[in-house]
């Protein structure tokens, strides 16, 4: 199933209507999470290392469609934790969707095909299974074995029912090229709408902190595993922000382009960081110091991000926002993007010691030809 057109459409008009009006922040990709309690505990993840009375804690359907309609964004990523743990994540979509909001519902598919009947499939939902690699590294990745199976299982079932599917796939400095572009294969082979990848961020309390990539390693890694490209790959990604990956391309961070609502409020300053909570969305935009974060700030903790819930909306943003952006964009999807070499030059003037949502999942569908839109974030 194709990315329908009405949801490129959307993101398109969405942000070239805030262009037009000259807003300078605008959120591209609402991070929903309506709880932290998961049924895995991934090495790498450090959302599950709360105690246990924040671990119980959950958003009701009420403030989760507040922050919807707070908000604005045109995406709604639902990652967690597992929402599917969540009693009323149902009704959460359900509510999300009459608002011809478009959802990414982000899971670890362990419980997903027992929950199928709660859902119905919509062009305006899609489930964002995570898959971090082919079975052995997928399995080594959770630390739990046998959950590949069951989410590949859980995704072609899926997609028999008429679900929208898309994967999501963290990558660590353990990445094997070869066996990524692997599962590249097995993915499209399962008939994905598409895949995204991003490099992990170093939570501080994940418990596994030897295998977060730095700025350099994720260009040299990004570059070689697009050495070799295939036609019939489809990533649900902007080309731009692929581009970056592969040092191709000079993006900044816009943290404030995927906010993020959870049990405390509005995360400061993204998805990724905590330094504090606001009540409301426009509290966080108005009180927090942008200009502290992303690589450009010397930020220590932002030195080595290039996470698509802070770049991808600048991809977005530098695709509808400069005529350069906007003929690299077609430029790829009409042609593709080339092979990479690991050593190559770099284009634009970044490079891994200078350069950070489900953002648009939605916004170029690109076919075979061209590796490269979704936020979602770690499951």
């Amino acid at each position: 199933m194709a990315v329908p057109l009405s949801q490129m459409w959307t993101v398109a008009r969405y942000v070239l209507g805030k262009k037009l009006r000259r807003v300078q922040r605008y959120p591209v990709v609402l991070m929903l999470e309506p709880l932290f309690r998961c049924n895995l505990a991934c090495a790498g993840c450090g959302k599950i290392q709360y105690p246990g009375e924040i671990l119980k804690r959950q958003l009701s359907l009420e403030e989760c469609l507040r922050a919807v309609d707070e908000c604005g964004a045109p995406i709604v990523s639902i990652p967690g934790g597992e929402p599917l743990l969540h009693p009323d994540i149902d009704r959460i979509v359900e509510g999300i969707v009459a608002r011809r909001k478009y959802v990414y519902l982000c899971t670890n598919a362990i419980l997903l095909k027992r929950e199928l009947d709660r859902f119905m499939p919509s062009k305006y939902l899609t489930f964002s299974i995570h898959i971090d690699g082919e079975r052995e590294e997928h399995d080594q990745a959770v630390c739990r074995e046998g959950v590949y199976d069951v989410a590949v299982e859980a995704t072609r079932a899926a997609i028999e029912r008429g679900f929208r599917v898309t994967t999501n796939t963290t990558l660590f400095n353990t990445a094997d090229p070869e066996r990524v572009r692997e599962m590249f294969d097995t993915l499209t082979d399962l008939g994905v709408e598409g895949m995204m990848v991003s490099p992990g961020y170093p939570y501080a309390k994940a418990p596994d902190q030897e295998h977060f990539l730095h700025r350099n390693e994720t260009v040299g890694l990004f570059r070689r595993i697009f050495s070799t490209t295939k036609r019939r790959w489809r990533f649900n990604q902007s080309p731009l922000f692929l581009e970056f990956l592969k040092g191709n391309w000079h993006l900044e961070c816009t943290p404030w382009g995927n906010p993020t609502y959870n049990i405390f409020g509005w995360q400061k300053p993204c998805y990724l960081l905590q330094e504090g909570y606001c009540e409301t969305f426009q509290e966080l935009l108005d009180t927090t110091d942008w200009d502290s974060y992303g690589c450009a700030s010397g930020n220590p903790r932002c030195t080595d991000c290039m996470v698509h819930s802070g770049y991808e909306p600048t991809a977005v943003s530098e695709t509808f926002g400069s005529l350069r952006g906007l003929m690299r964009t077609a430029r790829l999807v009409l042609f593709g993007a080339r092979p990479t070499q690991a050593n190559g030059a770099v284009e634009g003037g970044s490079n891994g010691s200078h350069h950070k949502p489900p953002a648009a999942a939605a916004l170029v569908e690109l076919d075979s030809r061209a590796p490269a839109t979704r936020l979602g974030g770690r499951n």
